[in-house]
């Protein structure tokens, strides 16, 4: 794989988990990623609260926005194409039992389960859950773009991608 290679990061919202992840795959990334997100049923609006975590950490979320997975369908009608996908993660329980789209290419999909920070109440703890969602996905963008992703095959990679869910 001797190209930058899509990422797409799914869960149902689209507004706080699958947000991090692109912004960290982005960041993280340093030109070898092009990342993306979108959620099954958008929330139409980015959680503040994770623009925040992201800000505390430096990490740019210019263009962050919640948006469908339709935008990245076969099927959608679209001025552009659709990106051809190389991994999607699914961020959330929801995302990863629901009926997916057709993908162009069939991307390697994984399963990255992080719990949903989005509606913890009070504040306070709604923001050390956005820091417990931003850490533990951090850890994962890193070890995944730690793998020698441009050698591995697709098998190879989806592999590694599910046994560092299961390392976290």
């Amino acid at each position: 794989m001797n190209k930058t290679m899509n990422v797409l990061v799914l869960c149902t919202g689209n507004s706080a988990r699958s947000i991090l992840g692109e912004m960290l795959f982005k960041h993280l990334g340093n030109g070898r990623i092009n990342a993306y997100s979108a959620g099954s049923q958008p929330a139409g609006q980015v959680n503040p609260v994770a623009l925040e975590t992201l800000a505390n950490h430096g990490v740019p979320a210019a263009g962050a926005r919640s948006k469908s997975w339709d935008e990245f369908a076969v099927a959608a009608p679209q001025s552009a194409p659709a990106p051809i996908f190389d991994f999607i993660f699914t961020a959330c329980g929801n995302a990863a039992q629901e009926a997916c789209p057709v993908w162009p290419g069939h991307p390697a999909t994984a399963h990255w389960g992080i719990p949903d920070p989005a509606h913890v109440e009070p504040l306070d703890a709604r923001r050390a859950a956005f820091e417990t969602a931003y850490q533990s996905l951090r850890k994962r963008v890193t070890a995944f773009l730690a793998l020698p992703l441009e050698t591995m095959s697709r098998d190879e990679a989806l592999a590694a991608a599910k046994r560092i869910h299961e390392e976290d």
